[in-house]
């Protein structure tokens, strides 16, 4: 699955089964997230997803490694991939 193929409203589970949040929008190299019963947004680097299926997003983290991560802030732009738009065709997550 390519990160394009992510959608809004999507959990977002950790590797222990907690639910850690809800997918607002994708970029190519994150997730920004709704923190499940929390105010305020994460930026969840596409790095931290072992799986997609059945329109849940699993990370290879436990809750509590995640709430730790310090995802807050957003990624900084020599952090953002230069790959093109095709490039982002081969990209699975």
């Amino acid at each position: 699955m390519r990160m394009t193929d992510l959608k809004s409203g999507w959990a977002i589970v950790a590797n222990d089964g907690h639910r850690f949040g809800t997918v607002e929008s994708v970029g190519q190299n994150y997730i920004l997230a709704s923190k499940a019963g929390l105010p305020g947004r994460l930026y969840v680097p596409a790095t931290h997803i072992a799986n997609v299926e059945h329109e849940i997003v699993y990370l290879n983290l436990a809750k509590g490694e995640a709430d730790q991560m310090g995802w807050e802030q957003p990624p900084r732009d020599q952090d953002a991939s230069q790959a093109t738009p095709e490039d982002d065709l081969h990209r699975h997550v």
